[in-house]
């Protein structure tokens, strides 16, 4: 199944913990801390496999690196956990999706084996080793692992085509392309046969391939929604040439030209602009072939060119992709000034942090750093608890719960960690 949309949950691992330990060893008295850094935890990576063509994550929508290990005596940090590597096609848009659902551009994923980091895995804990001084010899403090990062995604797929195949449906598009290239599409006599883009490799000559892509019909209003054609317009947006194939037996070929041009345009006005060949399909056929030569007329009076072809007979469809390639040849592809760009976030300042007074009393600090900071303490070492003591007060919290009006005894919650003020 085609699918070119989908949002789904990845969380990077979490550090591993470090580890409080001393020397012990016979002959060697006061060895001193000798605990090790937890591990890493793993990434969360998206990485272009050139051999899909869809978002394949349909039965499954949540992804978990693996966490890294907590470390050892000795100094043995813990092993780091392995990244998560999720393959998406070429051509994917990465879009972070905020709480309120709006999307932020993070990547535009388009080269083969091209990557990028989501989420990070949290840095894993330093062992007591690290907290050792000349003044503080036997420290019994050390860091739990960091947290890993949590994102929805929303995935959006358009696909990497030299050219577009569009028209109305049953104007025989997937006919066409599966003579000009290998695709083997489903094809039927009936309107929206085409449920799903279809790709194909054309051969022009021994050192030349171009890619052709079918888009599903489209009608009046595709647009907004109307019909199949306003989940795939975006597939054209890659596309530097289109074939715009017209259906020989139209009551009025012209205006279904100008309607799928005007939807185009409505869409996307950068479509109108791109480069067009302009086929009358199922001229092999005696009503058809009888019309040709004035619909010919009508269509130069708009200054268009109309060839007539026949996909089913193979009737001038080897000059059709001729030409297209020509036109292929001579049309630049997308500036890079033109692509869209990824949104840079800026860091979050440790001392942004906010104060809350909660229903019951108590009070609310939430903030990105201080929150971390929380999950990261191990609570049943005294001397952790300082640590994390100090650093509310480098970052301003204590001076800041102050002003707010907290008293003794008052209930201070930071993440699932509650605390009791005390001055």
């Amino acid at each position: 199944m085609f699918i070119d949309e989908i949002e789904i949950h990845v969380r990077s691992g979490k550090g591993g913990d470090g580890v409080v330990h001393f020397r012990k060893e016979k002959y060697v008295p006061r060895g001193g801390p000798d605990g090790g850094d937890g591990g890493k935890g793993g990434d969360v990576i998206l990485e272009v496999r050139p051999t899909l063509n869809t978002l394949h994550f349909r039965q499954k929508e949540r992804f978990a690196a693996d966490d890294g290990r907590p470390g050892g005596k000795q100094n043995m940090t813990g092993r780091s956990g392995q990244d998560l590597v999720l393959p998406v096609p070429p051509g994917t848009l990465v879009y972070e999706l905020s709480e309120a659902g709006e999307p932020a551009l993070l990547a535009d994923l388009t080269a083969s084996n091209q990557r990028i980091v989501v989420c990070r895995g949290g840095r894993g804990g330093r062992g007591n080793t690290h907290f050792k001084s000349s003044t503080h010899q036997v420290p019994r403090t050390a860091e739990k692992g960091e947290p890993g990062q949590e994102k929805r995604l929303k995935l959006e797929l358009k696909l990497i085509a030299d050219i577009g195949v569009i028209g109305v449906p049953n104007a025989g598009k997937s006919t066409l392309l599966s003579v000009l290239t290998n695709a083997r599409p489903k094809i039927a006599s009936y309107p929206f046969t085409t449920l799903e883009p279809n790709l194909g490799v054309a051969q022009i000559d021994e050192d030349t391939t171009i890619v052709l892509a079918d888009i599903p019909g489209l009608i009046e209003g595709a647009h907004t929604g109307a019909g199949l054609g306003h989940n795939f317009l975006r597939h054209i947006q890659r596309t530097r040439v289109l074939i715009h194939l017209l259906d020989g037996f139209s009551e009025d070929p012209l205006a279904d030209y100008s309607q799928i041009n005007s939807e185009l345009s409505l869409f996307d006005p950068y479509l109108s602009q791109k480069p067009q060949i302009v086929a009358l399909n199922k001229i092999d056929q005696a009503p058809v072939k009888e019309r040709y030569e004035q619909l010919k007329k009508a269509f130069k009076r708009k200054k268009v060119n109309l060839m007539g072809i026949s996909a089913l007979a193979r009737t001038n469809v080897r000059d059709l992709l001729d030409q297209a390639a020509a036109r292929l040849a001579e049309t630049p592809g997308l500036e890079a000034a033109e692509m869209p760009m990824p949104i840079f976030s800026a860091p979050e300042d440790p001392r942004d942090f906010t104060i809350l007074r909660e229903d019951d009393g108590g009070w609310r600090i939430s903030g990105t750093s201080i929150e971390r900071s929380a999950a990261m303490t191990y609570w049943e070492h005294a001397e952790s608890v300082r640590r994390f003591q100090k650093l509310m007060q480098r970052l301003g919290v204590d001076e800041a719960l102050r002003t707010a009006g907290i008293e003794s005894g008052e209930t201070v919650r930071v993440a699932d960690f509650e605390l009791e003020w005390q001055e």
